[in-house]
């Protein structure tokens, strides 16, 4: 079991910055991958941002250049450095966390609201 606890969203003006934050607790060492995504009233949930370990970071084009993706896995959180913000960036961003033993099993966090405005 898996446990996640997102935080450090907020309000921020266009071309501003943020960081949002995932705290995992449980059974941590059973963590593989670690994703981002985000959902907008109204719209689908997508991918933003993916990183595991012996791969490179994955990036939706949408924000390519702008995210960071990082993993600190001695203290268990993942964060999403979010510079250059837009208006379209809006949404409840959650962090998800794939098993090591079996990717279809993904625990989910409560989500936490990014509201940039213009």
């Amino acid at each position: 079991q898996v446990q996640l606890v997102e935080s450090g969203g907020g309000l921020v003006q266009a071309g501003g910055s943020l960081r949002v934050s995932c705290a995992a607790s449980g059974s941590t060492f059973s963590i593989n991958a670690m994703v981002w995504y985000r959902q907008a009233p109204g719209k689908e949930r997508e991918l933003v941002a993916a990183i595991s370990s012996g791969a490179s970071p994955y990036y939706a084009d949408s924000v390519k250049g702008r995210f960071t993706i990082s993993r600190d896995n001695a203290k268990n959180t993942l964060s999403l450095q979010m510079n250059s913000l837009k208006p379209e960036d809006t949404a409840m961003y959650y962090c998800a966390a794939y098993s090591a033993y079996d990717p279809k099993i993904r625990y989910w966090g409560q989500g936490t609201q990014v509201t940039v405005s213009s």
